[in-house]
């Protein structure tokens, strides 16, 4: 395939995209009213409708991948944005980090064992990604549902944001850890360099604006400049490329990229800041982001699953997996930090997960650790638990209307 081939397919695939984002948003209100369907649910459908396994008018090629990826790493920017240190103190991250270590060790266990169970030659790292999949948060997924909620700056969605955080960060380390292949002192190194790195940069993220530099991020909102949302791409891209050639996960360095954009436009003025945040939240949201689901759903491999019946029945038991590994512990880790109804929807917001199974069934399905079956059976599952999970989580709090947004504000320190 030549060039300009490869782009004019790039082209359509990214139309066909963007229309699916505009039809999702729209149906997603329709429906409203029978049955409240996440965005990014309707993304992900309408991207198998779209792609190889039923329309066959979208393709996923290396312009659309690179699209892809920037949409993951600008979700995971914005995940680590919205994380506010100050909020999730105390309480919360305590029983956040409780919970994922007890998902953690419980997870790697029930994961090797089946995986000796189903083939007593298998390697174990194929028990690991298994393991780790069943660990996992979609707080990328989740925030966007907490957010037209009203959920964020309330008590719950402070716990909620802590839950995810971890089980969004802890699964991207244990990946560089356990799946990079290297050895494990070398990763240790990498890691620790890049902590460096990242300590580099919040230090100087936190150091006092000049008043020539805060002018000018202000003056150039209404500008073609808008410094402020370069200066965040910037750091994004930079802390992401970082990690990478580290040999770590982009992931990570977009996440840690949110904590220095948050740190660093927090010292400019309050206006400044919420509509450079804006902006930025516009590009992702309304452009890249969508793109990432809705490719994700054009990746997804409907052919593989459908031929095995195994496929199949994995998952609904994967499902289970996700509320058993994931919801339990966090249900448990929460005690006296939440209680009755708020308590059980947490544990089942936390158990939503997607972004990162496709990030650890691509590395198995590429080193041959697992079956395109098997990776296509837990992004389904996945899928599900995006649709599925958040409405259960929202029915078992019995919240109809969104809760006041100054409710908690101010208020962790309480926790």
């Amino acid at each position: 395939m030549t060039h300009e081939e490869l782009a004019r397919e790039a082209a359509q695939t990214i139309v066909l995209c963007l229309g699916v984002a505009v039809v999702a948003v729209i149906l997603s209100d329709v429906l409203a009213r029978w049955l409240p369907l996440p965005t990014v649910v309707l993304e992900i459908l309408g991207g198998i409708v779209i792609g190889p396994a039923v329309l066959g008018i979208a393709t996923d090629n290396l312009i659309v991948s690179s699209f892809s990826e920037l949409g993951l790493a600008v979700l995971m920017f914005l995940a680590g944005y919205e994380l506010q240190l100050s909020r999730i103190a105390g309480a919360p991250l305590r029983s956040a980090c409780t919970g994922w270590v007890a998902s953690l060790l419980i997870g790697l266990a029930a994961g090797i064992t089946v995986v000796k169970l189903a083939g007593p030659e298998q390697d174990v790292s194929s028990g690991v990604m298994l393991g780790l999949i069943f660990t996992t948060t979609a707080l990328g997924t989740i925030l966007p549902i907490l957010r037209d909620a009203g959920e964020l700056d309330t008590r719950f969605g402070s716990v909620v944001v802590a839950a995810g955080a971890v089980g969004e960060f802890g699964p991207i380390l244990a990946i560089a850890l356990l799946l990079s292949g290297q050895s494990p002192l070398r990763t240790v190194l990498v890691l620790i360099i890049f902590a460096g790195v990242a300590a580099i940069a919040l230090a100087m993220a936190s150091r006092p604006r000049s008043p020539r530099l805060g002018r000018l991020l202000s003056h150039t909102l209404t500008t073609s400049g808008q410094l402020g949302v370069r200066m965040a791409m910037f750091i994004v891209i930079l802390l992401a490329w970082i990690a990478g050639h580290l040999g770590l996960d982009v992931l990570l360095g977009a996440f840690i990229a949110g904590l220095v954009a948050r740190l660093f436009l927090s010292g400019v003025d309050e206006h400044a800041q919420e509509q450079t945040i804006a902006r930025l939240e516009g590009a992702g949201y309304g452009f890249l982001v969508p793109i990432f689901f809705v490719v994700s759903g054009i990746r997804f491999d409907l052919d593989s699953l459908l031929a095995s019946p195994f496929a199949l029945v994995m998952i609904p038991l994967s499902l289970v997996a996700f509320l058993l590994i994931r919801g339990v512990p966090t249900y448990v880790a929460l005690r006296g930090t939440l209680s009755g109804r708020e308590r059980t929807g947490a544990s089942i917001y936390t158990a939503t997960a997607l972004p990162l199974i496709v990030v650890i069934t691509t590395i198995g399905v590429d080193s041959g650790e697992l079956t395109r079956a098997t990776a296509a059976a837990l992004v389904g599952a996945g899928m599900v638990s995006v649709l599925v999970f958040p409405l259960i989580a929202t029915h078992v709090r019995g919240v109809s209307t969104p809760p006041s947004a100054g409710k908690w504000a101010g208020t962790s320190d309480a926790l």
